[in-house]
């Protein structure tokens, strides 16, 4: 961080283009992804962009007035003529663009958004509560779906971060046995409190799925090794470390399955917002004042957020 800090500027206020509205920002999450922004790991496509992606705001009406409440989240637009896009598979297309990262995302007061990219959000729920689901929890729910958890089945969990915590929730919801694997004595309290079966060092059974959330690929073959005949790790992340060598008989025969997950569609957000009204998670949040954004990310990069990281700006 101290390389690649982040630096408060003054901007105007951004005006909307076609399609577009103008979102008073009430929170932003902020997330390991704004994290390896701001140290280079993921370039900025555009020059001193601001990050932040889990953004709960208001669309500003035109007369200045605040108007519905919305969500806005990583996946900003795509093309919707290529053929992932036509497939249902939008978070494959090459033109697709994010939050954060090709346009200033929320660590501000306003920003610009796609009308047809944005998620309604309910009123009278803390934006605390509301901003880790917009990328923790809708990309953790895609990494669930990636991971083919057959129903009733063996969930592994690797990490225990804010979107770990929320995934956690959402199988165990769905009627999943959830183990969690982390070294943090406070995260696996907190992963036993959600309703985790274990919580350790490793997983006490074979599993039928797993999730990555860590950045760190030297665990790969060990969450391989630990899947049943037949079972999928899905690594979350954006970013991962290098993967040591794979053993064949070990890690990956007996039909099982190595997946990355590659940001989300609007139907994953769509759906797991449907399923976070029917069964609401208990979201465990740490508050940061709007100018104590950099230590945010300095928190997340040293593991000391228990869950997740949410700046106030509005």
């Amino acid at each position: 961080m101290a390389s690649r800090p982040l630096v408060m500027v003054e901007r105007a206020v951004p005006e909307p283009g076609p399609g577009e509205v103008l979102v008073r920002v009430e929170a932003c999450g902020a997330c390991r992804t704004d994290l390896h922004l701001a140290e280079g790991d993921l370039p900025p496509r555009a020059p001193l962009t601001t990050p932040g992606h889990q953004v709960v705001g208001r669309v500003v009406l035109p007369d200045g007035g605040d108007g519905e409440r919305v969500g806005v989240a990583w996946l900003r637009s795509t093309c919707g003529r290529c053929r992932y896009c036509v497939r249902g598979m939008e978070n494959l297309c090459p033109r697709s663009t994010y939050t954060g990262w090709d346009a200033n995302g929320g660590f501000a007061d306003y920003l610009t958004a796609r009308h047809d990219y944005v998620y309604p959000l309910p009123e009278g729920v803390p934006a605390e509560r509301l901003a880790p689901l917009l990328c923790a929890g809708i990309v953790g729910y895609r990494a669930l779906l990636r991971c083919d958890l057959p129903e009733g089945g063996r969930l592994g969990v690797y990490g225990f971060g804010a979107s770990a915590h929320l995934t956690a929730q959402a199988a165990i919801a769905m009627g999943a046995t959830v183990h969690v694997v982390t070294r943090a004595a406070r995260h696996r309290e907190l992963a036993l409190e959600l309703g985790a079966a274990s919580a350790g060092d490793l997983p006490p059974e074979p599993l039928d799925a797993a999730i990555l959330f860590a950045p760190v690929g030297d665990l790969v073959p060990p969450a391989l090794g630990a899947l049943d005949r037949g079972g999928t790790l899905a690594v979350a992340g954006i970013h991962l470390s290098d993967i040591p060598s794979l053993n064949y008989d070990r890690h990956l025969f007996q039909e099982r399955t190595l997946r990355s997950v590659t940001a989300n569609t609007r139907a994953d957000g769509r759906a797991y917002l449907e399923l976070t009204r029917e069964h609401p998670p208990r979201v465990s949040s740490v508050a940061y004042a709007f100018e104590d954004a950099g230590r945010a990310l300095a928190d997340i990069e040293s593991d000391q957020v228990k869950g997740a990281a949410v700046i106030l700006v509005g």
